[in-house]
């Protein structure tokens, strides 16, 4: 039986080889190949400064440290994200709100956003900081976003990890453009792999220095250095954390970018023979582009008007799963985890889209090597469970 799941990573030959050389080499961490590898995602996204880590989520919570959250600090994000975003704040110990999506394009409204901004501002209270995610690989209003930073006065942090090789205005490294921090995600469903990995790009300075440091540790050894002969020694200026990258991942990450432009025109292509063979249905809404970006398609949401077909998701994804294909679903909404409702007392009827999306959403397959045979597979066998 074909097993097609949502997405999953492409590795050839070139990978493996770069892994290898790493193994027969002196170093598999903090070697040669982690600084190359920042220097080659610097050069591909138009960043001054690129500090690689262990994960997306070490990327978005050392984020969150450099910038300086705090107890009572708040931090406005999406509720259509995965747990990390929120995770990542809870961290810091500050405090998380939720704003509402645009239907248009799945990412945070910015309307709702400068609503929220207004109500806090009338109780006296500032917004630290805004986490906006580019989901399923369409970028954000940033413009509209970058207007709001200025006025309001918050920090900016862009979770760029569905949207990996997206442009904005033709502009592949829009995210440093606008955004204090990038955060990305090399996760193998992600538009290039690491296996588990993710990096941090601004184009300032100093938050680069601290996240550098607090991703080993908090050790610093240059300045001692400076100061004695004592080659051996370190000091901690703050506590930090075993975020670092390993030459292994580094090594294939290097390999993976030379091929992102390739993986992200192969998904848009998969993207378009999904819209031309589903255009047609009644009750599928496809998603959409906007005219100013082109989509990464790390993911493919469709959303799917149950109330007019005659099976329910489960039973979709039951089906299907009998077919040998995996659907999914991106994400369960935040408001809904148990904890996190009853912590910060979110109520579902003030995230009206994010509800509708999360009731109809299926995140049909999509990843580079999957094949023109097995697109077709994957709508065939979605026409006739749902008889569209």
């Amino acid at each position: 039986m074909k097993k097609i799941n949502y997405g999953r990573q492409s590795i050839n030959d070139d990978d493996i080889e770069a892994v290898i050389n790493v193994l027969k080499s002196e170093l598999l961490t903090q070697g040669p190949q982690v600084d190359k590898f920042e220097k080659e995602l610097s050069k591909k996204f138009n960043t001054k400064y690129v500090c690689v880590v262990s994960s997306g989520t070490a990327a978005l919570h050392l984020a969150g440290l450099a910038l300086g959250w705090k107890k009572n600090d708040i931090i406005l994000t999406t509720p259509l994200t995965f747990v990390a975003s929120i995770n990542a704040i809870l961290y810091c110990n500050a405090t998380p709100d939720l704003v509402d999506i645009n239907m248009d394009t799945f990412c945070i409204d910015i309307i709702q956003l400068e609503k929220k901004i207004k109500a806090y501002l009338s109780r006296g209270k500032n917004i630290k900081a805004v986490i906006a995610v580019d989901y399923a690989g369409h970028p954000c209003d940033w413009k509209g976003l970058r207007k709001l930073k200025k006025k309001y006065n918050f920090q900016l942090i862009n979770d760029n990890c569905h949207a990996i090789g997206a442009s904005y205005n033709k502009n592949k490294g829009y995210g440093s453009k606008f955004a204090d921090i990038v955060t990305h995600s090399y996760h193998p469903v992600k538009n290039i792999t690491t296996a588990e990995g993710g990096a941090i790009l601004t184009n300032n300075k100093s938050i680069y220095e601290e996240v550098k440091l607090l991703r080993s540790h908090g050790i610093n050894r240059k300045s001692l250095k400076l100061k004695t002969k004592e080659t051996w020694n370190y000091e901690i200026k703050n506590i930090g954390y075993n975020y670092r990258l390993s030459d292994l991942q580094s090594a294939l990450g290097i390999s993976q970018l030379k091929r992102l432009n390739k993986f992200v025109t192969l998904k848009n292509k998969i993207a378009k023979f999904y819209d031309r063979n589903l255009r047609n249905s009644k009750a599928i809404i496809l998603p959409r582009e906007k005219k100013e970006i082109k989509h990464a398609y790390h993911l493919y949401p469709v959303r799917i008007k149950f109330d007019k077909i005659k099976v329910n998701k489960s039973e979709l994804f039951f089906k299907m799963k009998k077919k040998g294909i995996n659907l999914q679903v991106h994400y369960v909404p935040l408001y809904k985890h148990k904890y996190l409702k009853e912590k910060f007392k979110f109520k579902e009827k003030d995230f009206p889209n994010t509800s509708l999306f999360y009731k109809e959403a299926v995140s049909l397959p999509i990843y580079a090597n999957l094949s023109i045979a097995d697109q077709k597979y994957v709508i065939q066998s979605l026409q006739e469970i749902v008889k569209l």
